[in-house]
């Protein structure tokens, strides 16, 4: 979709880049060393959330101008102005599928998002006021981008049986069952995600069989799974082309699932490999779950001194018009339950108001850090004379949307008395980080700017999380054993700046001029509104799962 006369499209928010993780020496044995997963994969959850929920919101929230078909509940839909798409010229179908080339290296799920209520979580969006006036503003514009003409293609330009938009026929039939998008890891990775009804219903079904009637340019045939241990439906997996206004998704369908992705690789493996349950508990609309066996050494040996077991989850629940915060779920193991308590004033006086994702936990660790007793303690074998003791310790983060930028990482730790000890656990890895000790904490920066941001806050010659609004400190107040705070409107608006900045010709005869054009900034106010969400897991008792709660504004 083109923007309006004088108006530029805003650019894409590019991938988070990846951070150096800040690694001990010392640490305990994963158990395994799978295949590192791609850029795109190498994300925190955070930017999973976002970009995974932006997809959710556009492909379940946007209308059609066209009248809906029998499926649809009656009523006026409000979403962008339709694209007003023909599709003319479409090739013939081949008369026999090309046979794929299956590759050898099975890929692992390593994140995704469940849409556990479909409707509800649409018919939110469809209300949001704020999404509706973003539609018709830049940004909105440039989210859509590309796939407008896909979705605003209608039965009558591709001379379908069904009525109104292709989006209708998306997101009021296909994906009206619960659903999940996931990225792979793997030697055989393409980077896109693939989009999942693992039990598609006979309505799910009925509007697959519709699209691809019309929609179908081109097939494929898969005889096995990368996986030899995966089972293949008789005759194989057919895969099939649909070419709509010169936008390319391939699918397929099985007998319980509909898969969906950009590229065939990536639907094969939605398609073949294996995935946890689709369910949530009660009030769970919206899940972000990861596998860190997925993401190399630093996950595991991360998740391993937290005392996280299995795959850790973001919930998130509907509330009117909102998504809001439901906490973090998964299971401790018995020997290494971590510590419940609330924040320290100290820590909430260090951190800048201002941080896209703060991410705090408490550890319960031998009160020498030798490496001998650390690793005696992270394989299990400490003796019950060895004394324990909880740090408070938390991760400032600030994502960047540019490859090129320095990573803005920071560790927090909440014992003094740990500085010597602390020092020397992260002294090994690539990165030279700068230290501190600030507001009775000691800090590991990436750079002299990070901690000098720290170091302001703390002094009180910047606003610190004790000036957030009062839901935020309220919430952060609140005891935990994990929490995870996500400033949305910080984040996305850095992002966004970001990629203006990556997208910008500069040389000698064009600089990058000092403000942004006019739509930018605009962009960034908007996106600042958005809210801040909280999310927090505690142990109660010596049970193994996590209790889960959330807050924000």
């Amino acid at each position: 979709m083109a923007p309006r006369a004088g108006q530029r499209r805003l650019p894409r928010l590019l991938p988070l880049q990846g951070v150096d993780v800040m690694t001990s020496p010392v640490s305990p044995p994963p158990p395994s060393k799978g295949p590192g997963p791609s850029s795109a994969v190498r994300v925190a959850l955070v930017g999973a959330l976002v970009v995974g929920v932006g997809v959710g919101a556009f492909v379940l929230g946007r209308g059609s101008g066209g009248s809906s078909g029998p499926a649809f509940s009656s009523g006026e839909r409000q979403g962008p102005p339709s694209a007003g798409a023909t599709v003319e010229g479409m090739p013939e179908v081949p008369s026999e599928p090309t046979k794929m080339d299956v590759p050898d290296a099975p890929a692992t799920a390593a994140l995704w998002v469940d849409v556990h209520a479909p409707g509800k979580v649409r018919d939110a969006l469809m209300r949001n006021a704020w999404l509706k006036e973003q539609w018709g503003k830049p940004l909105g514009q440039g989210f859509v981008g590309e796939w407008a003409p896909f979705l605003g293609s209608t039965g009558a330009d591709l001379k379908a049986s069904f009525k109104g938009a292709v989006v209708d026929v998306v997101a009021g039939q296909l994906l009206d069952a619960p659903f999940r998008t996931v990225w792979f890891s793997g030697a055989s990775r393409a980077g896109t995600p693939a989009l999942l009804v693992p039990r598609a219903d006979r309505k799910s079904r009925a509007a697959w069989d519709a699209l691809d009637g019309v929609a179908k340019r081109g097939a494929m045939t898969a005889d096995r799974c990368p996986d030899s241990a995966v089972k293949v439906p008789e005759g194989g997996f057919h895969l099939s082309r649909w070419l709509v206004a010169e936008q390319t998704v391939w699918t397929a369908r099985t007998e319980e699932r509909v898969v969906l992705a950009r590229n065939p690789v990536v639907l094969l493996q939605g398609l073949c490999t294996p995935l946890p349950k689709l369910g949530a508990s009660e009030g769970v609309d919206v899940e972000v779950g990861f596998n860190p066996d997925a993401y190399g050494r630093e996950a595991q040996l991360f998740t391993h001194v937290l005392g996280l077991k299995g795959n850790a989850r973001l919930q998130f629940g509907v509330e009117g018009d909102r998504l809001v915060g439901r906490g973090i779920a998964g299971a401790v193991s018995p020997t290494a339950i971590p510590d419940t308590r609330p924040l320290s004033d100290d820590l909430l006086k260090l951190v800048p108001e201002e941080t896209p994702v703060l991410f705090t936990f408490n550890l319960t660790l031998p009160e020498s850090l030798e490496p001998e007793v650390l690793k005696t303690h992270w394989e299990g074998k400490s003796a019950q004379s060895v004394r324990t003791r909880t740090r408070q310790v938390a991760l400032v983060w600030t994502p960047r949307g540019n490859a090129s930028l320095e990573p803005e990482l920071a560790l927090l730790w909440g014992s003094e008395q740990d500085a010597e000890g602390v020092r020397a656990l992260f002294s090994g890895g690539a990165r030279t980080l700068k230290t501190a000790t600030l507001c009775k904490h000691v800090v590991l920066a990436t750079s002299d700017a990070e901690l000098e941001r720290l170091k302001k806050a703390c002094e009180g010659r910047a606003p610190n999380l004790l000036n957030a609004a009062g839901p935020v400190v309220t919430g952060l107040r609140e005891p935990a054993s994990v929490m995870l705070g996500i400033n949305t409107g910080r984040l996305l608006s850095g992002l966004l700046m970001d990629g203006y900045t990556s997208e910008a010709r500069v040389d000698r005869a064009s600089p990058l001029p000092k403000a942004a054009p006019p739509e930018i900034e605009a962009a960034r106010r908007d996106l600042e509104s958005l809210p801040y969400l909280g999310l927090r897991g505690k142990v109660v008792g010596y049970g193994p799962e996590l209790v889960s709660e959330g807050f924000g504004t």
